[in-house]
């Protein structure tokens, strides 16, 4: 399916990075071009990771430990992806449980049962105040949003310090989920735009007390998604083939490590990776690719419940562990129940902690990652709106979860806008 607008003279299109959105873009482009793509690592996916390991009994178990689920509403792209490739999927929970300083403060945000599971929460003042907090934040929140124009260049934390909102919600709640979301240190999420925050919490209904969207993930692990899309060999594929360069010339760009030349190249990589690609960046290419940044964060796929809530009661999807730290940032490492995420029949506890305070027992370790992750502020916002005057120039295009929020929909969506500049429509894309 192709577009009436004028499309630029391309017959070889090179992809550098395998996540949703390189696979995705190699996918679709595929229909009309010759495409390669090309990733350093020796798999295919970035942040799609799926694990083949065993349980005790044996049975094969396959853990993933980047992307793991996503909702209807709020990732429409993803949705007909997944339906279209004919991708299972179920139901899953995403409760959220908080332990502070070895679970000398937890909570569940289940119910009132897993929110005063520790009883003494009744008698804690600052608990207290963050619940009615909670509910203050979630009630302005939304106002916030109704009159945007007050709010244009307020940062997260200009906007709770405007409302007067204490440290319990800031340090015991708001901050650790926030980070723990974004994979990153509660200091810069501190600066992420405010707007763009509360829209987000918004979206996916984290300012609601019950209207919340119903998640889901990949029956098998969301490595089955990848298998569909290579299983039609639409586009050729090569890892453990790193890009460093990437020349551009009159008539297209040149790789010089595979010693290839194409008429154009889709990125796929963080802005701060690509920038580092590109030939002699002009002054735009550097005011908008540079305005990104990326977090690096470790991630532990174990079996270690010492990064597990103290309470059994407040065992959840999402565990936000907090801890002091010296500089009087509290530290945030967050560990995922995989058992419940995943809805796994093992007889073995499965779970995946991002940068833990203190490594899980080696024993008890079977996978360790290093991911990147978008780091979002006023000038990466910015900086978004300003990448579409890049799209084809010097016949180079950027797709990237970087491009949104930092999530899998963002990804795919940025993929998607390729495609269409390149007359290609996504067969899951309705038609005008």
């Amino acid at each position: 399916m192709t577009s009436t607008a004028p499309l630029p003279l391309l017959s070889r299109i090179a992809v550098i990075g395998s996540g949703i959105s390189g696979l995705a873009a190699a996918w679709l482009l595929g229909q009309r071009y010759s495409v390669t793509l090309f990733e350093q690592n020796d798999y295919l996916g970035g942040h799609t990771h799926t694990h083949a390991l065993h349980d005790l009994g044996g049975r094969p178990q396959a853990i993933d430990t980047g992307f793991i689920v996503f909702n209807r509403p709020n990732y429409p792209h993803l949705t007909g992806l997944l339906q279209m490739l004919g991708v299972a999927t179920q139901t899953t929970e995403m409760s959220f449980g908080v332990t502070l300083d070895g679970g000398r403060v937890e909570y569940g945000g289940a119910s009132l049962s897993t929110l005063f599971a520790q009883k003494t929460n009744l008698l804690r003042p600052r608990f207290l105040r963050m619940v009615r907090d909670i509910l203050r934040f979630n009630r302005l929140g939304k106002a916030a949003l109704r009159q945007p124009e007050a709010y244009r260049s307020a940062s997260l934390g200009q906007f709770l310090r405007q409302h007067g909102f204490g440290q319990g919600l800031m340090q015991d709640y708001l901050l650790p989920m926030a980070a723990a979301i974004w994979s990153c240190p509660t200091t810069v999420m501190l600066e992420f735009p405010a707007l763009s925050f509360l829209q987000f919490f918004e979206n996916h209904g984290l300012m609601n007390v019950n209207e919340r969207p119903q998640w889901e993930t990949v029956v098998g692990g969301s490595a089955r998604y990848i298998d569909a899309l290579l299983r039609d060999g639409r586009f050729a594929s090569h890892t453990r083939t790193p890009i460093h360069q990437v020349v551009r010339e009159s008539t297209g760009v040149y790789l010089p490590e595979v010693d290839a030349r194409f008429d154009a190249c889709v990125f796929a990589s963080h802005a701060d990776q690509t920038l580092s690609l590109l030939d002699l960046p002009d002054a735009d290419e550097q005011r908008v690719l540079g305005a990104f940044r990326t977090q690096e964060n470790r991630a532990y796929l174990h079996r270690d419940l010492a990064l597990m809530p103290t309470r059994r009661a407040v065992w959840s999807s999402w565990n936000y562990l907090g801890q002091a730290a010296h500089s009087g940032e509290r530290a945030v490492a967050v560990t995922y129940w995989m058992n419940h995420l995943q809805r796994l029949n093992s007889d073995r506890p499965w779970l995946v902690t991002l940068n833990p305070f203190t490594p899980p027992d080696p024993a008890l370790t079977d996978r360790v990652m290093t991911y990147h992750h978008p780091v979002f502020d006023r000038a990466a916002i910015d900086a978004q709106a300003a990448l579409p005057s890049l799209q084809g120039h010097r016949h180079c295009y950027y797709a990237g979860a970087w491009t949104g929020y930092g999530f899998h929909e963002d990804g795919l969506r940025s993929a998607v806008h390729i495609a269409e500049r390149l007359g290609v429509t996504a067969p899951w894309v309705k038609q005008p």
